[in-house]
């Protein structure tokens, strides 16, 4: 699956998020906030460092290559 073009990643993606039941999605909502939450209070007590969105994409590419 990794090796179709983005666009059939992305469309077949959207239709398995699309077949999870609503309580499952907002499971997953609540869990990606407070992980988001965590993540922010580690870059503002300096313990996490950013990463550009350019270099973010750059190496999923390469990963997916």
């Amino acid at each position: 699956m990794l090796k179709l073009p983005r666009q059939e990643r992305a469309f077949l993606a959207d239709r398995l998020l699309g077949s999870l039941d609503e309580e499952v999605l907002n499971e997953i909502d609540a869990a990606w906030i407070a992980e988001a939450e965590r993540r922010f209070e580690e870059y503002k007590n300096g313990k996490r460092q950013v990463v550009s969105a350019q270099n973010v994409f750059t190496e999923a590419d390469r990963a997916l290559k």
